[in-house]
């Protein structure tokens, strides 16, 4: 039931699912969803499309639980295609990090009832053979193309649909990473994208493109588009999409921003990428999962989530060049698909929470289904407010600040996040976390620092080597520019993050004398032991935020709160998974016991079961109710009742 009342942990994360990889399969909507009062497991869930009063099917109950950890962070979980037998569904469980298939049939009727599967689930392939993940089914030849990340690279693999325990078989070996793999329609070309360390995919990375032959093998492997690492402009590549005719489309960044091109046909050497749709706004997401899409063919047409200033759009792409708005009222978009004039995207805004958005090209009709009902009154939700100042450099600098109910004053309290990636975004769709917080009493300041996605390429690159200084000042800078407005208290600053953005906290509470207390997440605070512990996906990283390692070790040194851990004055509470492969235990437990030594006020708390990124809701309420009371208790506040 919608509450006026100050949101208590368990309304903001106990029950919110998050919603993925919807796909249009005719008649039909498919999507994942992660439960994180089911310890964050994941389902595949069916219904007709448009008709979101249906109950839906669950197609994997429990104990399946969809996750891929290709590069660890995964995503691409599943593929699914429609056959003459009804509906095919590949994914990969993690109980044994095996590809399994399940098909169902009784489709015919538009009954979520009447679905029923074909058999039991089949593994496909053997245990222990590789991390599988970001594949698409070859309908043409039965068959799964995905990523197997094996003994230090990624090669593609194929998998048949109808063998069981199978050893996938190397289609091709990729010099060190590949990804997003696209048949083309006629089943004849495959295209994806590889990029080499020390580049994220982000940075510099290529499309590659072969045909099929008629034994289903790869020929000879072209490069379409994009560059390696040491290219002297690094473009990246991001999501290969096919058209009906074999034109190719992909988003580069060549010219400052995500925008599509269009290549007529791949094969040809004499053709030449097309640029239609230039503009300064990104068509695309940086690439640390599997399986994002914000760009889809609805059979006639190219439909485009386009973020411009830190909101997405849903925009029609015409052959002519022409951009065209498509008008509903969501600024927060992902996981964009679409066939025969409908289109579905994960969607949400400011009053109105995640959800699956339905809808119709033609006609421009649109339904949007919230993944849980809500939980606030809108007229008692803070709506984000974009606010610009001079951040690093005297930069214009971007942020989102949510005043709190009942509106802002001097004596305000105020909580700076700083997001994770360091590449991520701050996005503007309804988050109960933040809500949380200003239900009761407190601003929030959720900073798109420079690094972030959504403003271009030179605002990525605002912080190449320079991490822990340009994102620690423009935090810095976003709380100060709040109290200038008089929004807040120069004595009740807080900041919170996780991962990247756990560091950028540490480095402000080392570097800054702007915040009172911190929160970390499973957060860096020694870049020497990132630079030689870390999973291979981000093993070189910090080359191009920090700078090369071993070569420039003493800046490593420098920017390391770990190293610095004597000119923290705030009491600081961790929060650390023991299954963390990403920030290791010890690093957390080392930052906690140096601030100890130096008498400072710290908690850790840790969690068994948990790795980076907490999915189990039981966790997530404890993180909340904790972060809550240890910064009310450290800034003099009153204990606010749960």
């Amino acid at each position: 039931m919608a509450t006026r009342q100050p949101l208590s942990a368990r309304q903001a994360l106990g029950k919110q699912p998050s919603l993925k990889a919807p796909r249009v399969l005719g008649d039909w909507l498919l999507w994942l969803e992660q439960r994180p009062q089911d310890k964050g497991r994941t389902t595949a869930l069916l219904r007709p499309w448009g008709r979101p009063e249906q109950t839906p099917k669950e197609l994997t109950p429990a104990p399946c639980n969809l996750r891929c950890r290709v590069h660890e962070y995964g995503g691409g979980a599943s593929a699914a295609a429609l056959d003459d037998h009804g509906l095919l569904l590949t994914w990969i469980d993690d109980s044994d990090g095996c590809l399994w298939a399940r098909s169902w049939g009784g489709l015919a009727d538009g009954d979520p009832q009447t679905v029923v599967a074909n058999g039991p689930a089949r593994r496909l392939t053997a245990p222990g053979e590789g991390l599988l993940g970001g594949g698409v089914i070859d309908a043409k030849r039965n068959r799964w193309i995905g990523v197997m990340e094996h003994a230090g690279r990624d090669v593609l693999v194929q998998v048949a649909i109808d063998r069981l325990d199978q050893t996938p078989v190397v289609l091709h070996t990729a010099a060190d990473f590949a990804g997003y793999p696209a048949i083309s329609p006629d089943g004849d070309q495959l295209a994806w994208v590889e990029w080499q360390q020390p580049a994220m995919p982000w940075e510099a990375a290529a499309l590659h493109w072969a045909p099929i032959n008629a034994h289903g093998d790869l020929g000879s492997v072209g490069t379409l588009a994009g560059s390696t690492p040491d290219a002297e402009r690094p473009t990246s590549i991001f999501q290969p999409l096919w058209l009906p005719d074999g034109q190719l489309i992909v988003a580069e960044d060549a010219g400052g921003w995500w925008n599509l091109m269009q290549h007529q046909d791949p094969g040809d050497p004499s053709q030449r990428w097309e640029r239609l749709w230039p503009m300064q706004a990104e068509t695309a997401m940086p690439q640390w999962v599997f399986g994002m899409s914000t760009t889809a063919w609805d059979g006639e047409q190219l439909i485009a989530a386009v973020c411009a200033e830190g909101r997405w759009q849903l925009k029609r792409l015409s052959a002519d060049g022409s951009i065209r708005m498509v008008d509903q009222p969501f600024d927060d978009l992902a996981e964009l698909h679409a066939d025969a004039g409908r289109a579905v995207a994960i969607a949400s805004n400011s009053t109105t929470g995640q959800g699956l958005l339905e809808l119709h090209i033609a006609s421009g009709r649109w339904s949007h289904t919230p993944a849980s009902a809500p939980v606030l009154e809108p007229e008692s939700i803070s709506i984000a407010e974009p606010l610009w100042f001079a951040g690093a450099a005297g930069r214009r600098t971007h942020a989102w600040y949510y005043p709190p109910r009942g509106g802002a004053s001097p004596n305000t309290p105020l909580l700076v996040k700083s997001h994770s990636g360091p590449t991520a975004m701050a996005r503007r769709g309804l988050s109960l976390g933040i809500q949380f917080w200003t239900s009761r009493g407190w601003g929030v300041v959720d900073v798109n620092y420079g690094g972030s996605t959504g403003f271009g390429r030179a605002y990525r690159e605002r912080l190449n080597g320079e991490w822990g200084v340009v994102d620690v000042q423009d935090c810095a800078a976003a709380a100060k520019a709040v109290i200038a407005n008089g929004d807040a208290h120069p004595q009740r600053i807080a900041i919170e993050g996780g991962s990247a953005g756990g560091f950028t906290t540490l480095a402000c509470l080392c570097f800054t004398d702007v915040f009172q207390v911190g929160a970390c997440r499973y957060a860096v605070s020694d870049l020497l032991a990132l630079a030689s512990e870390t999973h291979r996906f981000e093993a070189r990283y910090l080359d191009a935020l920090v700078g090369a390692w071993p070569q420039d070790r003493q800046r490593y040194e420098e920017r390391s709160p770990l190293h610095h851990a004597d000119r923290i004055r705030c009491p600081v509470i961790f929060f650390q998974g023991l299954q963390d492969k990403v920030v290791v235990p010890e690093q957390t437990e080392r930052m906690a016991e140096a601030l100890r030594r130096n008498g400072i006020p710290v908690e850790v708390r840790t969690y068994a079961e948990e790795g980076h990124g907490f999915r189990d809701s039981a966790v997530q309420v404890d993180v909340l109710e904790a972060t809550e009371a240890f910064f009310r208790q450290h800034l003099g506040l009153e204990p606010h009742p749960h």
